[in-house]
């Protein structure tokens, strides 16, 4: 049948329902059990064993199916922990009930509550002694909804995908249960979890486009923050000496399979801590995360074979570079040899570009893809780094690394920046470059400026891409699967 028409009879089916005294919307309704606790305590037993369980069960859910044999009928029953089946007998309900279950279809949702028992199919079920409907689904589910492929739909409509796979519920749980271990892993490590500001006056703390908004009662104009780092490291300078976030940033540019415009990052800084500190904290918080959720280091990413076991790779960006490209260092440090070879790889650059701008746009074409195993990527050029802390023995260079686990960024971090008159002068050389046409150059921060010149500890901070890091431990192909809500262009009405 047409959609329009099924919805003619379901809702015709809510009348009748109302007619007969019925309520499609009852509350009040409470349950005992679920399909989960159920099966947990029956699931194992043989069917003689329900001789003397006694004793009324009760669950609520959406029925997925129904196999309906005239004098009674099976069901199978979703709630928010799995499926388990009912059985409603025509003599085992009372005459209302049965003749409710007539007027039921698949979508419908119920509360069912009886003795347990097992099928001869040997499936655990609840034979129904009592029947209500809760809620009465007037749109049926899609066709072919027992597991809906359409990537439209399932990240469109959401609790569709929810509804009819369990593997998308699954990713969802198991997202949630990835935060719970970070926050547990930082609260154990002394971190103190704080929220920052969403909208700021000026867009810092990374190099991103951002999205602009005005605020009426105050008259002026804010960014959705594109990072929390400036601020959290004002929290570092006023003694909170470990501190971190979990919460979304708002970047204005492109859609991928790794890019939404609305995504969550943690990021978090310690006092009294260097980059490759936060190299060694990383390793142990990834590996923390992975035996937690594996039992093990090692995983499967898309049929790639994961190994976590430390220590991880450590390489500077030029050496890697180097290695894969087959290029010379001189010829990565001179501008014009520099340019002319990143154009020979079919590498775009712009004129004028620093040879550190260079040396990232070759990276990002022709290295980051082999980068399976997990691996820190250091000693980033300065040009590409305004808020890192210069090395020490090649002052072009920043005390930075970026984590590539299968090809994909999934953390950066760096030594800060905490000299008040090297920030400004970075700040500064980033103003020229957007007076240049660089939209996603960092601006002035003056009032940040001032924040250093009272005194900010030597300190450490890392961003983690929360939702990159579900896509690697759910074996999850695109940052839709891992966001309940992706980013879409609007479907013409």
């Amino acid at each position: 049948m047409e959609e329009s028409e099924l919805l003619k009879i379901r809702r015709e089916k809510v009348a009748e329902l109302a007619a007969r005294g019925i309520d499609p919307y009852p509350n009040g309704i409470r349950v005992g059990d679920t399909a989960a606790s159920l099966n947990e305590r029956f699931g194992s037993l043989d069917k003689d064993a329900f001789t003397g369980i006694e004793g009324t069960f009760s669950l609520g859910g959406r029925i997925m199916a129904i196999r309906d044999f005239g004098k009674g009928a099976f069901v199978s029953l979703q709630d928010r922990t799995g499926r388990i089946q009912g059985f409603i007998r025509r003599d085992g309900v009372d005459p209302e009930a049965f003749e409710l279950f007539k007027s039921l279809d698949v979508g419908d949702i119920v509360f069912l509550s009886g003795r347990i028992m097992k099928s001869r199919t040997g499936e655990l079920t609840i034979e129904a002694k009592e029947l209500r409907l809760l809620a009465k689904s007037v749109r049926p589910l899609p066709e072919k909804w027992h597991g809906l492929t359409d990537v439209e739909t399932r990240y469109r409509q959401r609790h569709l995908d929810l509804i009819a796979n369990p593997s998308s519920r699954e990713v969802f749980l198991k997202r949630s249960r990835i935060i719970r271990l970070i926050r547990r892993f930082m609260d154990e490590h002394d971190f103190l979890e704080v929220e920052t500001p969403m909208m700021q006056p000026r867009a810092g703390g990374a190099v991103a486009r951002p999205f602009k908004t005005f605020h009426n009662a105050l008259g002026m104009d804010l960014f959705l923050r594109i990072a929390p780092e400036l601020y959290l490291k004002r929290l570092v300078t006023g003694g909170l000496e470990r501190v971190y976030e979990i919460n979304r940033n708002f970047r204005n540019e492109g859609v991928s399979t790794f890019h939404n415009p609305e995504f969550t990052m943690m990021e978090f800084y310690q006092a009294y801590a260097t980059f490759e500190d936060l190299m060694d904290f990383t390793e142990e918080l990834f590996v923390f995360i992975a035996v937690e959720l594996f039992g093990g280091s090692r995983f499967t990413y898309q049929g790639l074979e994961v190994d976590m076991n430390p220590p991880w790779r450590r390489v500077r960006v030029r050496d890697a570079v180097m290695e894969t490209c087959g290029v010379d260092r001189e010829t990565l440090e001179d501008p014009s040899r520099a340019a002319a070879f990143a154009r020979s790889l079919g590498v775009e650059i712009k004129e004028g570009d620093p040879p550190g701008k260079i040396l990232m746009a070759v990276f990002e074409e022709k290295v980051e893809a082999s980068l399976i195993q997990p691996t820190f990527v250091t000693h980033y050029p300065v040009e590409v780094s305004p808020l890192s802390r210069r090395n020490n023995d090649e002052p072009s260079l920043v005390d930075r690394f970026e984590l590539y686990i299968c090809g994909k960024e999934i953390a950066n971090a760096f030594s800060e920046l905490n000299d008040p008159a090297d920030q400004r002068d970075r700040f500064l050389q980033q103003l020229r470059e957007r007076e240049a046409g660089d939209e996603e150059a960092h601006e002035m921060d003056d009032d940040y400026i001032r924040v250093l010149e009272y005194g900010m500890p030597p300190t450490a901070g890392e961003g983690i891409g929360i939702d990159r890091l579900v896509m690697l431990f759910t074996d999850s192909a695109s940052i839709r699967d891992v966001i309940l809500y992706p980013q879409m262009r609007q479907k013409d009405a």
